[in-house]
């Protein structure tokens, strides 16, 4: 079933997308509220929701500011106010699932906000200490600014994304292309700008996940793509780990129906 979507007031004069798939009749599963990464966006989600949503499930996923079809304000651009902002769409006791810089923000909902959040999964992501990978700020800086694609014909990307990812299906190579506006002409621009990128990327060096792992009240599944190592969020205080071998960081991506499966065996762990 095709989602519908919503624009939710988070903050004055700031909308969010929502993309909205219906679940059971009888209303009696959890929501899922699934949370992108840095530079990506909501559709990203699409394939492991429908699954969800046909297990009888609602699901909300849900564009960050200056992401997918959200309001891009001046301000804002911080993990912080991101996880306010989830706070904001009204969900509670929902299982909550934060891919890359999504899992770092769902980590401080879950500890700012405990009632919104009933349990939560970390896709390759919520333990990432940018402080504890880099000697510096200047070095962090340097090796993350993304680069500046700005007026490359759309279909160049599609190209190199198909061959750079050949387990993806069609729908995650455009959905990925949501992530830049295309243009009359084919070419694209980032939704994000780069300026706003780094903030975000300043902001993880600067509040990492880990000083909140303490204040985490709810079940933790940590989904890493080997070999990245979530060591540090061992500290969590209810956490177990479902590796996935071999595979992209995107793994909502490269594997939505494991990943699907994943969350409603957590989804049935918690009631």
């Amino acid at each position: 079933m095709a989602p519908s979507s919503v624009r939710i007031r988070v903050a004055n004069a700031v909308f969010l997308n929502v993309r909205r798939w219906p679940g059971a009749t009888d209303h009696g599963r959890r929501p899922f509220l699934l949370v992108h990464g840095l530079s990506s966006n909501a559709r990203l989600w699409d394939q492991v929701a429908e699954i969800l949503s046909g297990a009888g499930h609602p699901v909300h996923a849900v564009d960050l500011r200056s992401h997918g079809d959200s309001d891009a304000p001046p301000d804002g651009y911080d993990t912080a106010t991101a996880a306010d902002d989830l706070a904001a769409l009204g969900l509670t006791g929902a299982i909550v699932a934060g891919q890359s810089w999504g899992g770092n923000v769902v980590v401080v909902l879950a500890a700012k906000h405990p009632d919104v959040v009933a349990a939560l999964a970390l896709v390759d992501g919520g333990w990432l200490d940018l402080s504890g990978e880099f000697p510096s700020w200047e070095a962090c800086e340097a090796a993350l600014r993304p680069p500046d694609i700005d007026g490359l014909p759309a279909d160049e990307l599609r190209g190199y994304l198909r061959r750079g990812h050949p387990g993806w299906s069609a729908e995650a190579i455009e959905a990925t292309l949501g992530n830049m506006r295309i243009w009359p002409d084919g070419t694209l621009s980032r939704r994000l700008p780069i300026d706003r990128h780094m903030r975000i990327v300043r902001s993880m060096w600067d509040d990492p996940p880990n000083r909140y792992y303490a204040s985490v009240p709810v079940p933790v599944l940590l989904m890493p793509a080997l070999p990245r190592d979530p060591e540090k969020a061992a500290a969590l205080p209810d956490a177990t780990v479902r590796e996935y071998l071999d595979a992209d960081h995107d793994l909502h991506a490269q594997h939505p129906r494991e990943l699907a499966a994943d969350l409603l065996e957590l989804a049935g762990r918690v009631g």
